[in-house]
């Protein structure tokens, strides 16, 4: 059965540009004699969709919330693959059943709909997620949601897609600190090692001290750069704290500053570092910042770390996918992603 599922998800991410065409003609209103019985059994209670009606008369899109129109476009998704793409290879059925933890669980695949905005919010289960990924590949289908709904009756299309390895769904930036340092973390210490991922799940980098960490850690091997760094963190620590002042904003503890300039008291440079970033994950996250578990362990010493999104603590966790579409993270520059 996962030589099959194997094989649908190959020829979904092979076709996927084929695939995003024929759901872009059915959110138009266009060949949907072939998908409605199919959303029709997908819909609750085996009732077609409400917003189905519009679409067919008018090709348009009742007022939907983001949430909704995610479910729009993952049982199109859905239907269009059943259909079109995979009834070659299988008779299945698709089911959508996101609440047993995967969208399509006969695929064991996850589904995606982001707006430009990029980003979506996911369950949380674990830290180490974020060097890791998660436990199924993904397609991420961009919505032009956020520009569609201001510009009623609501006309959806995709602007682009990605198909993401279950080991891409894990944060870029983080994965290639983890991958840069591990082998020789590994050959040095697994203690060592073991604290350097930590604080690399666990890291925030809102907080000022953890961000700060974060840069230090990028030259753990090199203890004249870790000087450096600690000098020009001291005048950032000056810097932010003049300006929070004046605004009588909430100034960063001087135990803050304290902690960075101990790793200067160290030797090797590189312990003290270490010995930090451990710190704060546990002065930060108390028992909640744990070592990675065995299974954890085995998968940091051996995962090709190749995240590809953002990812950052929230209630849940916040997706950012602009990384795969091309778009940094920070940028609002509008998007045409239509290939």
């Amino acid at each position: 059965m996962s030589e099959l599922k194997q094989l649908l998800r190959d020829r979904i991410r092979d076709s996927l540009k084929e695939i995003v065409v024929e759901v872009n003609a059915a959110l138009q209103g266009k060949d949907l004699a072939g998908v409605e019985p199919i959303l029709k059994r997908l819909g609750r209670g085996g009732v077609l969709p409400h917003w189905f009606g519009e679409l067919k008369a008018n090709g348009v899109l009742p007022n939907l919330d983001g949430k909704t129109i995610g479910s729009v476009v993952e049982m199109l998704f859905v239907a269009v693959v059943e259909t079109k793409f995979i009834s070659d290879l299988t008779p299945t059925k698709l089911k959508v059943n996101p609440a047993r933890g995967i969208d399509l669980p006969d695929l064991d695949l996850g589904v995606k709909s982001p707006s430009t905005n990029f980003c979506t919010s996911e369950p949380f289960f674990s830290a180490y997620e974020r060097l890791l990924g998660g436990e199924f590949d993904i397609v991420v289908l961009l919505t032009d949601y956020q520009t569609a709904k201001s510009k009623p009756p609501l006309r959806l299309q995709i602007l682009g897609a990605r198909f993401l390895k279950k080991t891409q769904v894990a944060d870029a930036n983080l994965c290639a600190l983890a991958s840069k340092h591990r082998e020789s973390l590994l050959k040095d210490s697994q203690a060592h090692a073991k604290k350097y991922f930590r604080f690399l799940a666990f890291v925030n980098q809102s907080d000022w001290q953890a961000k700060q960490i974060l840069k230090l850690l990028q030259v753990v091997d090199d203890p004249k750069q870790i000087d450096i760094r600690i000098a020009a963190a001291e005048l950032d620590f000056i810097r932010v704290n003049a300006k929070a002042l004046k605004a009588d904003k909430e100034l960063i503890p001087d135990e803050d500053i304290e902690a960075l300039r101990r790793i200067r008291e160290s030797t090797p440079r590189s312990l003290g570092l270490l010995d930090a970033a451990d710190n704060w994950v546990l002065e930060t996250w108390k028992d909640a910042g744990r070592s990675p578990n065995d299974n954890e362990w085995q998968r940091l010493t051996t995962s090709p770390l190749d995240g590809a999104i953002g990812m950052s603590f929230a209630l849940q966790w916040r997706y950012n996918f602009g990384r795969v579409f091309g778009v940094a993270e920070d940028s609002s520059a509008p998007v045409n992603l239509i290939e």
